[in-house]
């Protein structure tokens, strides 16, 4: 099964996509979509084809993407929200099942505690998919939503089993 993380941003949104095989875990791709400057709804088009063509070329099943945080700015919370839209419309087509994770939770499932920084949880991106280099920042943060829906997944099957 192929899983698609997804870090929304209406200027750079990250990717990453990972293979699971029973427990086990491998690296597939990241990177990013760039979307430069421009009107919002130019940015927002590439991000959806973008997004789009990744799908198509590595045929996840399930994509994980970023929940929307409110920070200080309401107007970066609307653009951010509307990057996600772009970014989950890309793979209805598809009819792949979308889960949503809390940046908190990402990095609880990842680094041990909600508020790891940025550079905490690429280096558990590193460790855990054995890359050699560390990957884009943005792109280290989609496959940190990736791990974590595998993760979560891997610890609901766990607790199904004991409760059978």
């Amino acid at each position: 099964m192929r899983i698609l993380g997804i870090d929304p941003g209406s200027r750079v949104t990250g990717y990453g996509v990972i293979e699971i095989s029973g427990r086990a875990v491998k690296y597939v791709d990241s990177g990013c979509i760039r979307t430069g400057g421009g009107p919002l709804p130019d940015r927002l088009k590439k991000i959806y084809h973008g997004v789009r063509e990744i799908s198509q070329h590595y045929k996840p099943q399930e994509m994980a993407i970023e929940q929307v945080f409110m920070g200080k700015n309401a107007d970066s919370a609307l653009k951010l929200g509307q990057a996600r839209a772009s970014a989950i419309c890309a793979v209805f087509d598809d009819e792949m099942t979308v889960f949503e994770y809390a940046a908190r939770q990402i990095k609880q499932a990842l680094v041990g505690k909600g508020s790891a920084d940025k550079t905490q949880v690429q280096h558990m991106v590193k460790i855990l998919l054995k890359l050699q280099g560390n990957p884009q920042m943005d792109a280290s943060d989609a496959l940190a939503v990736a791990l974590c829906h595998f993760h979560t997944d891997q610890t609901k099957q766990a607790t199904t089993r004991a409760l059978a």
